[in-house]
């Protein structure tokens, strides 16, 4: 054999020898056993399987023996902690890297292959609390159910108490409260521990100044109005996080940090510092949603997060309703809305609002123009209300020839919103209220408006959850008479919003004006809609829903009508929200008949 060609087969080896070595893996068997009574708990060996690296490496895929033998150095800890939670004080672990234990191979003496990889736990005896102590705790303290003497000896419960006993301490005012010091004890005769930790309150502090970095385009001085930290009153967490929340809803920024100085500054003052990262200032959106009888509807926005350096919230909006629709015409709408936050309050946000509409309704057309001021104040996480003010003009034709209506309104509305997620809720309460005093000119009507919203979700079971949600709507109109009510106040039923199955305000009150009969909408309205949601599998859902209303002229139950649908739905689920469709058909009354279908991002209600 030549020079050359031996030279040839040591690279060929060369490079079969580097393949086995990075393919051992592929080929390593993993064992993973516990032993003793636990052996047959399925849910604690999976709870330690979920702990464990090894078992984790493999699941993703990683065949390379440097990381397993990694993975198989950190089993030891791993496990350990895993068993201290479930109160496991004198386990036994092994883990053989083909039969030496993992723990005693010297970094410079690792295989370049491994074949097999044993994980042996046993967990031994459970131990239970003979002692628990975290002193000194504020009145207000309240520490764990399982932290007590008897209760299984779980690490999680010591943690649990320690974090409740240091959260309530800085509820006081102080900041800075810490664990001083801790005893743990275990007795393995008797498989009992004991359980002592000694906090530090340290002292009672004040909010010190307001620092704010990552700040580009915001002016800071709107950044301390909005934040409204409490500078020089007793620290509390809450305050902390309401103003770290109130830099969050004006939209203009990514990520808010507000965070704690690790001195104190004399004599009683603790800095904070807040870290900001700045949104794109400008937005686009698009949305569409067909119904077979509504048609088409499209709308789009324009919004800039921060037009004036200070939050200011300007949104420009635009929308083709009714496209293709089998009655009445195509509607037109174009608003612009101008927030600014922290105006008053730093809760209170003041707005300016402006619309013009072209509507092509059934029963009538109009052009109309709105413009109006408004306060919105942020209660809490969940409580909102507002207060406005707003002038409304209408210009139209209907049947009986034209009308024209005028009005001066005072709007005063709440909403109570508890849902786990606004597009898809499957646990919660959504309440909407409006009382609306409005002041009629001309041949408009003077009186009072009133709706309510009102929605519920509740799930039961986990692998294939069943959400049942459930919603009422409410509307009335009074002290005025029903054709001297600006038609945007009436109300209707039927449709994506009310009825399913049944044509979009298919159903009103019919009136005689002089000898032409035509339908308007009602001054008294009721609705209830009904589903069940089913989770068939991580993508797709099954709902059955049925839907309900009732107008009548005046007063409930007064000479109206009412019509039902039902049907059945699919729902696709995306990272941004369940995708619609929709099938129903009437099941009462006599405004319509045939299939109806709907189509749109997120669930019905």
């Amino acid at each position: 054999m030549s020079g050359r060609v031996r030279q040839m087969a040591r690279i060929i080896a060369a490079g079969v020898v580097a393949l086995t070595a990075n393919t051992a893996g592929a080929e390593v068997e993993i064992r993973f056993d516990v032993i003793g009574p636990k052996a047959e708990d399925r849910d604690f060996v999976r709870a330690l399987r979920a702990a464990s690296p090894v078992i984790t490496t493999r699941a993703e895929g990683t065949l390379e023996t440097d990381e397993l033998l990694a993975a198989a150095r950190s089993e030891y800890a791993a496990l350990i902690a895993a068993l201290y939670a479930r109160g496991h004080y004198g386990p036994v672990v092994h883990v053989l890297v083909d039969g030496r234990e993992a723990a005693s191979i010297a970094p410079l003496d690792a295989p370049a292959q491994i074949d097999t990889l044993q994980v042996t736990v046993d967990p031994g005896p459970r131990f239970r609390f003979s002692q628990t102590e975290v002193a000194p705790l504020t009145r207000q303290t309240e520490l764990p159910e399982g932290f007590r003497p008897g209760a299984p000896a779980e690490s999680g419960q010591v943690t649990t108490a320690v974090q409740a006993g240091i959260a309530g301490w800085r509820d006081e005012g102080h900041a800075k409260a810490d664990v001083a010091s801790r005893s743990f004890t275990a007795d393995h005769r008797a498989k009992t521990l004991a359980a002592r930790v000694a906090l530090n309150p340290g002292p009672r502090l004040r909010f010190g100044p307001l620092t704010v970095v990552g700040h580009e385009r915001m002016r800071e001085g709107r950044i301390h109005k909005i934040a409204g930290l409490p500078e020089g009153e007793v620290f509390s967490p809450d305050d902390l996080e309401r103003s770290a929340e109130r830099l969050r809803r004006t939209g203009v920024f990514r990520s808010v940090a507000l965070t704690e100085s690790e001195t104190i500054q004399p004599p009683d003052l603790l800095p904070i510092t807040a870290t900001l990262v700045e949104e794109k200032p400008r937005r686009y959106s698009f949305g569409a949603e067909i119904a077979s009888f509504e048609g088409l509807n499209l709308t789009g926005s324009w919004l800039h997060r921060n037009l004036l350096g200070g939050a200011e919230r300007l949104e420009l909006t635009g929308e083709v309703n009714n496209i293709g629709t089998q009655t009445g015409g195509t509607d037109y709408i174009l608003g612009v809305t101008l927030d600014r936050p922290a105006t008053f309050t730093p809760d209170t946000t003041a707005g300016v609002k402006a619309s013009v509409a072209r509507l092509n309704e059934e029963d009538y057309t109009a052009d109309m123009a709105t413009f109006g001021l408004n306060l919105s104040h942020w209660f809490n996480e969940r409580l909102t209300g507002t207060l406005g003010i707003a002038y409304d003009y209408t210009d139209g034709r209907d049947d009986a020839g034209a009308f024209t209506y005028r009005q001066l309104s005072l709007p005063v509305g709440a909403v109570w919103d508890s849902r786990n997620d606004k597009l898809d809720a499957t646990e919660g309460l959504y309440l909407q209220g409006e009382v609306k005093p409005f002041q009629g000119f001309g041949t408009t009507g003077s009186g009072v408006r009133m709706v309510l919203d009102a929605r519920a979700y509740r799930t039961f079971g986990e692998a294939r959850p069943v959400t049942l949600a459930l919603r009422g709507q409410v509307g009335s109109v009074m002290g005025t008479s029903l054709l001297a009510t600006p038609r945007g106040d009436l109300c209707y039923s039927g449709g994506g919003g009310t009825v399913r199955g049944q044509p979009y305000q298919s159903l009103g009150v019919p009136i005689r004006r002089g000898v032409t009969d035509f339908q308007i909408g009602g001054q008294a309205f009721l609705a209830a809609s009904a589903e069940i949601r089913v989770k068939a599998t991580s993508t797709i859902g099954v709902v059955g829903f049925a839907d309900i209303g009732r107008v009548d002229p005046q007063d409930f139950f007064d000479g109206g009508d009412w019509h039902a649908g039902a049907g059945l739905g699919l729902r696709y689920h995306t990272g941004f929200g369940p995708i619609r469709l929709d099938v129903a058909a009437p099941v009462g009354g006599n405004t319509g008949d045939g299939v109806q279908f709907y189509i749109g991002i997120g669930q019905a209600f």
